[in-house]
């Protein structure tokens, strides 16, 4: 599967999956399926469905575990967006959630799709309950305060000060990398009940440079992109004076750095007795996007 492949599944597969949750109130659900049916990159689930399929699972078994994930980063994103955090009008080029309804819409459906995320992992299917119970402990975790919360309030904490590199990169690998992890160990747990200790170290290895390499492309689009292509407000960050890479580093630093870490995924999955081929191509994509 390649990512336009996932772009197509996940679009097929969400409004069927979206139907099980019986949701009881028809603007809330119109709000859920606004906020995760226009657009997006699909990355954290094509890990999910490469991981698997590269540890001999299926498309079938890394389903749940694909549209709980892009379920939990929607939610991040429609609050993230609200006035009270990033206060952002346009997200993947259409109005936000809280501008296409109203805020207190947007927080609902952002909740909606949090927990319903949960539901859905544990719902039956292809999986043993050992394996859901595993792809549930991730995602709390990755989602939560050890994980992407904690860099949103680290983020939101530190707006207009000065970070070192070091803090940058923690806040990031909390932020943006937290589900970017999360996305390659669920999509192995999917395929493995019972996983292998260095398969799993080198695939954290690779999810960790990958997910920095994400978020410093994202800082040097934010300064070269346009809001057409961006599909959000181009110079955000700058407005808003956030920590970057482009601000600590300089442009060429930051490309410097992107580069860097690409490397570092690459020399991860060299150490993998796998076809690494998808994994090895989506980390190439990340530092090459336009949006």
């Amino acid at each position: 599967m390649n990512l336009n492949d996932v772009q197509q599944r996940i679009t097929r597969i969400t409004p069927e999956y979206l139907q099980q949750l019986d949701i009881a109130d028809p603007r809330l659900s119109e709000a859920m399926h606004y906020a995760l049916m226009n657009g997006g990159k699909r990355l954290r689930p094509f890990l999910v469905y490469a991981t698997c399929k590269m540890l001999g699972g299926s498309t079938e078994q890394a389903d749940a575990a694909a549209l709980a994930l892009e379920m939990v980063h929607s939610y991040s994103l429609v609050h993230d967006d609200l006035p009270a955090m990033d206060d952002d009008d346009l997200r993947r080029g259409k109005p936000t959630c809280h501008i296409a309804f109203d805020e207190p819409t947007a927080i609902l459906a952002g909740d909606a799709l949090l927990t319903a995320a949960f539901e859905l992992l544990v719902a039956a299917g292809p999986l043993q309950p050992a394996q859901q119970l595993q792809l549930v402990q991730i995602l709390s975790r990755a989602a939560g305060a050890a994980g992407m919360v904690a860099g949103q309030s680290i983020d939101l904490s530190h707006v207009g000060k000065q970070m070192t590199l070091d803090q940058l990169s923690n806040m990031h690998r909390h932020k943006t990398g937290a589900l970017i992890r999360a996305a390659v160990q669920m999509g192995a747990v999917c395929a493995l009940p019972e996983g292998d200790a260095a398969t799993e170290a080198a695939l954290d290895e690779y999810a960790t440079a990958i997910g920095l390499a994400f978020q410093v492309q994202d800082d040097l689009l934010d300064i070269e992109g346009d809001t057409a292509t961006l599909g959000k407000t181009q110079g955000a960050d700058i407005e808003l004076n956030k920590p970057t890479y482009p601000a600590l580093l300089g442009l060429e630093g930051a490309r410097a750095e992107a580069k860097s870490l690409i490397a570092r995924a690459h020399q991860a999955l060299d150490t993998l007795q796998a076809d690494t081929t998808q994994l090895a191509e989506l980390a190439d994509y990340i530092i090459a996007r336009d949006h």
